[in-house]
């Protein structure tokens, strides 16, 4: 019992593109153009630039995925080369990250879907609510399948989307070429737009780089991956260029349709888009957009999982949650965190859910890269298949810490005081659980209570790690 490696060069790919290609196409273009002040040259140049640094950061954890060919790879870096705490910390953070996330994001699906019913006005939250409840549960009962299940269904949502997003870039090319002279004069006269300042430029990285968040998702899921020292640097490679070039077409494709006023005042630009170019094909993109997350969703949910996995295996969390059902699943750590993303969904709003995520993943990213540097120094001889140049590590630490503190330079906020309070907080959490309950005979009466209702199996990777985690 032990998780199917089954996910090659293909499925990787389409396991980037849905992981990367959501909801952050349809809604960065506005927070972008707004915080570059309209100015259309520096808002393509933001697309570019966290094109860059977003694929710096993922060849850094290739390493980490190949070195450590296991899922939540990065969780086993940090325990071998930062500590326990730091480990756990990690796993407090991404926890909370994607129970955001999936809140988040099957909300978004929901209110997509929901939409045409009520044209004209905003849906009510009762039924748009219960319909993000009704696709968490779908997509956490699919995961439970096995990840074979789960990458045919990636594929048919993924190619559903690209074609959602081929159609916008081909569009928006054609009406370049052959449109009115007033879609030319945007771009003409865009180089007299005014400037942002430091701190704009800032706030607008963190609006781009957020749609590429996904981009780390196969070394979450290194356990599952064929010949991982291959596939994981060409599936990245090659989906992410992909993924540079349709956000890139796509903006230009907003931009020759709508002014920057408009996709500013627009609270879906993509919809906005369609209204002008196609009306009656609405529905369409609704539905285009409704793909593009609930795939990405999926993504989360499979990701999230691993990381409890991982925790479980290193004895940080229950052990249940490294157990195996008969699809070869951690079914536990799915079903505990569609729980928890159910109940954050109740009271929460799409605004409050998302507002930290990218802020998150660059504490995370950052976490990953002094762990990755003291493996380097620390233990040189460690057979490291792909190795990524040193520099490159440290551009994308130093990425990672502007990001951070940047923010708490050019505005501090009492929020970034209950951040740290959260953070901290994962060291009450570390000592009441870890030390006191790990070994109570009320877990272990629980844990085969639940290995009895599910029909789960220890994972035969447990020792294994075990044994790792001692040399």
């Amino acid at each position: 019992m032990q998780l199917s490696r089954a996910i090659g060069f293909f499925h990787g790919n389409i396991f980037l593109l849905s992981a990367t290609v959501g909801a952050g196409i349809f809604v960065s273009p506005k927070g972008v153009l707004s915080y570059c002040l309209l100015n259309i040259p520096v808002s393509l140049i933001i697309w570019v630039l966290c094109a860059i640094l977003s694929m710096i950061n993922a060849l850094c954890l290739v390493e980490v995925g190949t070195t450590f060919p296991r899922s939540g790879a990065t969780y086993f870096l940090l325990k071998r080369t930062l500590g326990s705490y730091v480990a756990f910390c990690s796993v407090w953070i991404n926890f909370f990250a994607y129970l955001i996330g999936l809140s988040a994001q099957s909300l978004l699906v929901a209110s997509y879907l929901i939409q045409p019913f009520y044209a004209g006005c905003s849906p009510p939250e009762l039924p748009k609510k219960c319909l993000a409840l009704a696709i968490l549960w779908f997509l956490g009962l699919l995961n439970t399948q096995g990840i074979k299940r789960v990458s045919w269904f990636q594929t048919a949502s993924s190619l559903m989307k690209m074609s959602i997003l081929c159609f916008i870039s081909l569009t928006g090319i054609i009406l370049l070429v052959t449109g009115k002279k007033e879609n030319l004069s945007r771009f003409e006269n865009a180089l007299d737009a005014e400037l942002p300042d430091a701190s704009q430029i800032v706030e607008a990285i963190l609006q781009g780089f957020y749609p590429y968040i996904g981009c780390t998702l196969l070394t979450n899921i290194a356990g599952e991956v064929k010949n991982p020292t291959k596939t994981l640097p060409r599936s990245l490679i090659s989906s992410l260029s992909i993924v540079t070039v349709m956000y890139l077409l796509t903006n230009v494709s907003f931009l020759t349709v709508l002014t920057p006023k408009e996709i500013i005042s627009s609270d879906s630009v993509a919809v906005t888009w369609m209204d002008r170019v196609l009306p009656s094909m609405q529905w369409a993109i609704s539905l285009g957009i409704s793909a593009s997350v609930i795939d990405t969703t999926s993504c989360g949910i499979l990701s999230g999982s691993r990381i409890l996995y991982a925790a479980s295996q290193g004895g940080q969390l229950p052990l249940v949650y490294s157990m195996l059902n008969e699809h070869l699943s951690p079914a536990p750590a799915v079903i505990q965190l569609i729980i928890l993303a159910s109940v954050a969904v109740i009271p929460s709003n799409l605004t409050q859910l998302i507002k930290y995520v990218a802020l998150i993943c660059s504490f995370l990213q950052g976490l990953n890269m002094v762990a990755l540097l003291k493996s380097r120094f620390q233990n040189p001889d460690l057979p490291r298949p792909y190795k990524v140049w040193l520099p490159v590590i440290f551009a994308s630490l130093a990425f990672s810490l502007f990001l951070i503190f940047m923010p708490i330079i050019q505005s501090p906020k009492m929020e970034h005081i209950y951040q740290l309070v959260f953070v901290l907080s994962a060291l009450l959490y570390y000592r009441l659980h870890v030390h006191l309950n790990q070994s109570s005979v009320f877990s272990e009466k629980v844990t085969c209570y639940l290995q009895l209702l599910f029909n789960l199996s220890p994972s035969e990777d447990h020792e294994n790690c075990i044994l790792a985690d001692k040399h």
